[in-house]
């Protein structure tokens, strides 16, 4: 028996998607883990799902895709993309130069290993054509809504080098190297995306993007929606990710 998609509450689909400061997203995420029961890794799981499919619906399976992981919960999101694009018969490769020690991203690192995705080292990428030569998708899983100026090596090298790439580029939640209020700067270098994907609900910086806008992350309990006033739009049926805007 075929199940149709619950309507829309009234309250949930009257004025515009809320952008959040940092300070709403870190509290959002809080409430997450403490008040609903969510495990880091749980999220961290889905949003990653998430990612990939927003990367399914711009590559073809013919692409070699670079994914660069940074050191926090954002880079996590991309080892979780990479392992489930290897899943849907795509062609990762994982870039992360500044591994964290802890116990879940040992444990990322083992399952990508497992399933015989490649990593390459930092050293391997000098300029922007190492990566165009050899890459035709990239995931810049690097920074997300936590990261506070100035950026600091390895990462400001390569953020610089992708940033001058022709590669078409998918960001999570934070085009790397942007302010998460007030996006990029003039004055520090920044990853300029094809395409952006809003985890939970777009951060505030999304409002200097005019890309392929998707939101991904469907984890969130009406509850908490409402209590944020983040005015949602309603998924399309089963789907973990839509288009905001194209």
């Amino acid at each position: 028996l075929l199940r149709m998609s619950s309507r829309k509450s009234p309250e949930r689909s009257k004025g515009q998607v809320k952008y959040l400061s940092q300070n709403e997203a870190i509290a959002i995420d809080q409430e997450l883990f403490t008040e609903y029961g969510f495990s880091v890794d749980q999220l961290m799981e889905l949003a990653g799902l998430s990612c990939a499919n927003a990367v399914v619906r711009l590559a073809n399976k013919c692409d070699d895709i670079l994914v660069i992981s940074g050191p926090g919960n954002n880079g996590g999101d991309g080892l979780v993309c990479a392992r489930h694009l290897k899943l849907f018969g795509y062609k990762p490769t994982v870039l992360y130069p500044k591994q964290s020690k802890s116990d879940l991203m040992s444990r990322l690192i083992t399952q990508i290993t497992k399933m015989e995705i490649p990593f390459i080292k930092e050293e391997s990428i000098q300029n922007p054509s190492d990566i165009e030569k050899n890459f035709s998708f990239i995931v810049d899983a690097i920074f997300g809504f936590s990261f506070i100026p100035p950026l600091r090596p390895p990462f400001d090298r390569l953020i610089d080098i992708v940033a001058r790439c022709k590669t078409r580029v998918l960001s999570i939640d934070i085009p790397s190297g942007w302010h998460v209020e007030d996006g990029p700067s003039a004055f520090s270098v920044a990853i300029k995306p094809y395409a952006l994907i809003s985890l939970t609900a777009p951060k505030m910086c999304a409002k200097h993007f005019d890309g392929t806008h998707f939101l991904g992350g469907r984890f969130v309990p009406n509850s908490l929606i409402d209590r944020y006033s983040l005015n949602l739009p309603e998924y399309p049926d089963f789907e973990s990710i839509m288009v905001l805007s194209k």
